[in-house]
């Protein structure tokens, strides 16, 4: 078994205020309901058998937020491996997206736990724009690089 994948976009936009945002989805399911640091989450998942990275982040933000990612271009930011040891490939994106809007995929889970009941949850139970030094604390740490890269990327933008 090789190195577990995955892929996503990092949709980014010029906020109210004129600085950066960023648009995190918030990991559904019961046992993040609760936590709010460290429980967001670029939008992201692994590809199915031949999938290009590219093709499955595109369709995984679609799944999870149930919207296409409203940008043309896509900016590659690189691979960052998460503690648990998945590389998570991530491409930067300028667009809007009205998280009001979001309605994503479910995944079953058996809850509670040996209980023999499945329940079905959200993948993103919702969305949300953060400016940079909030969106350090609400991303797992992980994807944290991902953000600092995107930043030094439109550092250079001027």
């Amino acid at each position: 078994m090789g190195v577990r994948r995955s892929a996503g976009v990092l949709l980014h936009r010029r906020g109210a205020e004129g600085g950066r945002e960023v648009l995190l989805g918030h990991m559904g399911g019961p046992f993040w309901a609760r936590k709010d640091e460290r429980a967001w989450s670029i939008p992201k998942g692994e590809p199915e058998e031949g999938e290009d990275l590219l093709a499955t982040a595109l369709r995984e933000f679609a799944e999870e937020l149930g919207s296409p990612v409203p940008a043309v271009e896509l900016t590659p930011l690189g691979e960052f491996r998460q503690s648990g040891g998945k590389v998570v490939t991530v491409w930067a994106a300028e667009g809007d997206l009205d998280v009001t809007t979001v309605r994503g995929g479910t995944f079953a889970l058996e809850w509670p736990p040996r209980s023999g009941r499945v329940q079905e949850f959200p993948e993103v139970d919702r969305a949300a724009w953060f400016a940079p030094e909030q969106a350090r604390v609400k991303l797992v740490a992980g994807q944290v690089p991902a953000l600092e890269r995107l930043l030094e990327h439109l550092a250079g933008d001027g």
